[in-house]
């Protein structure tokens, strides 16, 4: 799509609607000249030159991306009326495409019923759920694994709850024996499952961990922030996988401003029990006069928030739905580029894959005896990599235990944590760029002292 023939468009669109009313003057306080502008403007391009390539293959650092296109026109086109989607007071237009994305989203969970809505991001959809959770369960804490977000322990803190750090398995994911053994003890009324930790992309076993939530009572909480679009590629047929699983969960929360190719900051949190609503009861003087429907500020801790980013969404899964052809074939091509990387890096004579990939994280380091060179050698290539004026390529880096190198059959030296390397190819085009990735990545390692091993 040209993009620049759709915003014009949606400035001339919008425009043309607000023309529909009585002409007014504008207040001369909000005025500015075009050489006014010019001199801010030229400032501000000039400093988000400041920036990495977040568009291109060969960045494949941290977990970001621009947003679709159409994204961006809808986001535009809506922040032009800017809409509040608080109260149906603020954004009428908008509000009814947020309740009907969240009901596309909780379809892609497989919840026969929901409540929900869109937050600023995973970190206020996490601390939704946990308040809930806490809710009902005031007495008890909340589990999570080492691998888990770091949010969940802030929102613990934050919500007054204690909270448990399970064990992770060789895999990185949470360790469901360990997590039972701490359901046994009645303390925990809330377990923290992630679908795509954000270090290493692991799943946590949510099918199996269904069996704690018959036995203990337990509410399971689904922190699908990165990987919950991959659900697009699940399958029907398979109960106990993770993806299907999570239909049987309490809550889930997912990105949209990650894998769902939104600007930021666009999050979401769904739950299965639309029962949970009375948590957020409230009432206010000055909002929700308009409609008897469900406002969404009544379900939600946030109160403004942009009517843009459902618009945004909206239009997006208009084009790209939430189907395994549509935004699927997407994530599709992003999970070939990881299992065709980590292929590479198992063929290469200076690389060792340090785990299998789940879903489009790679982590890997350059071969040596010690973690205390895995991790000098880690910062050099990351250096290397961005300092390559010619050629550069963007990673990023994984500190982890020195014996997590050796629960995965590394033979590693050293008692100190270590940085590995780590590449997310969450952007499709990863899947063409996979060989020259790989074979920069193998010349900055080249650069440097001879590796042992």
């Amino acid at each position: 799509m040209d993009l620049k023939f759709w915003l014009g468009r949606a400035v001339a669109e919008i425009a043309e609607w607000a023309a529909a009313y009585e002409p007014y003057r504008a207040h001369p306080s909000l005025q500015v000249t075009d050489d006014q502008f010019s001199a801010a403007f030229l400032a501000l391009t000039g400093r988000l030159h400041d920036n990495y390539p977040f568009f291109h293959p060969s960045y494949a650092g941290q977990m970001l991306k621009p947003p679709h296109p159409a994204a961006v026109v809808g986001y535009l086109a809506a922040m032009l009326i800017n809409p509040n989607n608080h109260a149906l007071d603020g954004g009428p237009a908008t509000a009814a495409m947020e309740k009907e994305v969240i009901a596309e989203i909780a379809r892609m969970f497989g919840f026969p019923q929901h409540l929900g809505h869109l937050t600023g991001g995973g970190t206020v959809a996490n601390l939704e759920a946990l308040f809930v959770a806490r809710q009902i369960h005031p007495d008890l804490g909340i589990a999570y694994s080492t691998d888990a977000h770091y949010t969940h322990g802030r929102m613990c803190q934050l919500l007054g709850l204690p909270g448990y750090v399970v064990p992770a398995d060789s895999r990185g994911r949470m360790d469901l024996t360990a997590c039972e053994e701490l359901l046994r003890s009645g303390r925990v009324g809330t377990v923290v499952l992630t679908a795509g930790t954000t270090g290493l992309g692991a799943v946590d076993p949510i099918g199996e961990a269904l069996a704690l939530k018959a036995a203990y009572g337990a509410r399971l909480h689904v922190d699908a922030a990165y990987g919950g679009f991959f659900a697009l590629l699940a399958g029907e047929e398979a109960q106990a996988d993770p993806w299907r699983a999570i239909a049987r969960c309490d809550s889930v929360v997912v990105d949209p401003h990650k894998h769902g190719l939104q600007p930021y900051g666009c999050g979401a949190v769904v739950f299965a029990d639309p029962a949970v609503g009375r948590f957020y009861a409230h009432d206010s003087p000055y909002t929700y006069f308009t409609s008897d429907d469900l406002h969404l500020g009544e379900i939600s801790l946030e109160c403004s928030r942009a009517g843009a980013a459902a618009a945004a969404l909206w239009l997006t899964l208009r084009v790209l739905p939430l189907t395994p052809e549509g935004l699927g074939a997407v994530l599709a091509a992003t999970r070939r580029a990881a299992v065709a990387f980590a292929h590479q890096v198992r063929q290469s004579p200076v690389l060792s894959l340090y785990q299998e990939p789940e879903l489009d994280i790679v982590a890997y380091f350059p071969r040596h005896e010690t973690a205390a060179g895995i991790d000098a050698e880690c910062a050099r290539v990351l250096a290397a990599g961005m300092a390559d004026a010619a050629d550069p390529v963007f990673l990023s880096t994984l500190r982890v235990p020195a014996s997590d190198f050796r629960s995965r059959g590394h033979d590693v030296s050293g008692d100190g944590p270590a940085r590995i390397l780590r590449s997310v190819l969450m952007k499709p085009e990863h899947e063409f760029a996979v060989e020259s990735l790989v074979a920069r990545i193998e010349r900055a390692i080249g650069q440097g002292p001879p590796s042992c091993g």
